[in-house]
């Protein structure tokens, strides 16, 4: 027996399986099908026409089945396709398809789309598919069995990501990816020098930032190795706490350090 709490808004139009749940302030649209043992929790909302599987959980703010993002959509009749067993965490969102894309964006079984993530119009995902925090599909993309999308990533319309491919975090995506592969984009991080507008804001006087300037300079803009580089921190600036503070940092660092 399902459970609606009567608070929700449920469309008559909607079509409930059994032990279905339903959370409070949750919107269940016109068209919709939930199969059995879905799960919409508080404030989640599901649009139609979209016909849901078994055993999908929709998070508190997530919304599953919105209009396409398309300039060409001016309200036609088009659908999102679910399968069994997905998790969609909180604002995610995944939207309907466009009659020029054929009408219908498809989800597979057992994928993850976590908070924040993105898929457009036209998408198909297949089995087994993670999408990881704030990962953003454009339209028209496919991605297949078992793949991973990291954090950030950002793919363009029309893309394909092979089965079992691996995207790392923040890679901007143009070109389709082979399966079974990993796609890492460059890696620059940089560090500048000292933050000396913020150590002004939080009180920092002049003789702690000139300390802090020159361990910097020690640091990045000597021929000094890092090593060599502490080492005359401690021999030249061992009165100063903050370049201590610094020093001991350095010296701790487990995964290297952004020079």
């Amino acid at each position: 027996m399902s459970e609606i709490d009567p608070r929700a808004a449920v469309s008559s139009g909607a079509k409930l399986g059994s032990c279905v749940r339903v959370g409070p302030f949750a919107v269940i649209g016109d068209e919709v099908e939930l199969g059995d043992g879905c799960v919409i929790e508080a404030h989640a909302v599901v649009k139609g026409p979209a016909k849901l599987g078994k055993n999908n959980h929709v998070f508190s703010f997530a919304a599953v089945g919105g209009d396409p993002q398309d300039l060409t959509y001016t309200g036609q009749r088009v659908t999102l396709e679910v399968g069994d067993s997905n998790e969609f965490r909180e604002y995610s969102t995944v939207n309907r398809g466009t009659v020029k894309g054929g009408g219908v964006t498809r989800v597979g079984s057992h994928n993850l789309f976590m908070s924040y993530a993105h898929v457009a119009h036209d998408c198909v995902i297949g089995n087994n598919v993670i999408l990881i925090n704030g990962a953003q599909l454009a339209g028209h993309i496919i991605v297949e069995d078992d793949a991973t999308v990291g954090a950030g990533c950002l793919l363009h319309q029309f893309v394909r990501i092979g089965r079992h491919a691996y995207l790392a975090a923040g890679t901007v995506l143009m070109k389709d990816v082979p399966p079974f592969s990993m796609v890492v984009a460059p890696r620059e991080a940089r560090c500048y020098g000292l933050n000396r507008v913020g150590l002004e804001r939080n009180g920092f006087s002049p003789e702690r930032i000139q300390a802090l300037e020159k361990a910097y300079r020690y640091l990045l803009r000597s021929k000094l190795n890092t090593t060599q580089a502490v080492e005359k921190m401690r021999g030249t600036l061992a009165d100063s706490e903050d370049v201590l503070t610094l020093v001991r940092f350095i010296e701790s660092t487990e995964r290297g350090l952004t020079k």
